[in-house]
């Protein structure tokens, strides 16, 4: 009878790993640090399950949101902010229960499911280097709005931003007129979002747009400026999966908590540094985050990523 059992459990444990690896989780991310480094953690941490995966990374926003509706992907961690303003068009400021609930609501209708976020809260901000920031006395975005004022025309105030950015509607157009912040055509200097950071180290714009959580902002030594009027929302992120795919999976719902729950914003900025700091290839900074918390089993691999389509 015991080894009749044991057959039979062996029998079971085979056929869940074939129904996972029929079952491709195809997995998208932004192009980032930090969607890379969430991506090769959630995709080993899927195969240590036994499941089989498929990673894209380098997409923008609108492409991953549009990729996930239309089927192609089945996972991609999203952020709050991102899904009240640019998909779904909401200008009310909500606090970050009210956020959630808001897009679990209208993301529901969409067939996408949001489960239980991670704590960090990667929202934008605007930093200068801290030497420049106290010799002028800004601590807010308002008191940069009044330095700015006061220095006027004799002052270039080059304002170095990621591309998306600028034609956000939580970008910089609504957060000017909030703040009163005068940037003229000539003052904006799109670039990726990684230049931002060296260009603020290297003292070469003003002022920088940057994200709460990287890893670069202690290093080089930069202020996070207070956003003082609350402009920004919070982008609190979670592995949001198409309801389809949790037919299939149901166990993917909460799959992942005990992922999220250790991400709160010194962890996520710490490995941010890992990768734009101290140069770990996201894949290893990932195992070793999983290492270190039991989450990794001996089924792990090396994921293979697929190559992101260009945006239009």
């Amino acid at each position: 009878m015991k080894r009749l059992l044991g057959a039979l459990g062996l029998l079971l444990a085979a056929a869940t790993g074939a129904a996972h690896a029929a079952d491709v989780i195809r997995i998208g991310g932004k192009p980032f640090t930090e969607q890379r480094i969430l991506t090769a953690i959630t995709a080993q941490y899927l195969q240590s399950k036994g499941y089989e995966v498929k990673v894209t990374n380098g997409l923008g926003s609108t492409l991953a949101r549009s990729a996930q509706q239309s089927g192609q992907l089945d996972l991609v961690w999203e952020y709050t902010g991102s899904s009240l303003i640019v998909y779904n068009k909401i200008k009310d400021k909500l606090d970050a229960q009210q956020s959630l609930a808001k897009v679990r609501e209208l993301d529901g209708k969409k067939g996408l499911v949001w489960p239980k976020p991670a704590p960090f809260n990667n929202t934008y901000a605007l930093a200068m280097p801290e030497e420049q920031a106290e010799q002028l006395g800004v601590r807010t975005l308002s008191d940069l709005a009044r330095v700015m004022k006061e220095q006027g025309a004799k002052k270039t105030h080059l304002f170095a931003m990621d591309p998306e950015f600028a034609g956000r509607p939580d970008g910089l157009g609504p957060m000017s007129e909030l703040y009163g912040l005068h940037f003229t055509r000539d003052d904006v200097r799109q670039m990726d979002a990684g230049l931002v950071y060296t260009a603020l180290k290297n003292r070469q714009v003003f002022v920088g747009l940057v994200y709460t959580t990287d890893g670069r902002l202690k290093d080089f030594k930069l202020r996070v400026l207070e956003d003082d009027k609350h402009f920004f929302p919070f982008y609190n992120a979670a592995p949001v999966l198409r309801a389809d795919a949790l037919q299939k999976h149901p166990e993917l719902k909460t799959l992942f908590e005990p992922i999220s729950d250790l991400l709160d914003d010194k962890t996520m900025q710490a490995l941010n540094a890992q990768v734009d700091i101290e140069q770990e290839p996201p894949q290893r900074v990932a195992q070793k985050f999983l290492r270190e918390h039991g989450l990794l089993g001996d089924k792990a691999k090396p994921v293979e990523e697929q190559p992101a389509q260009e945006e239009n």
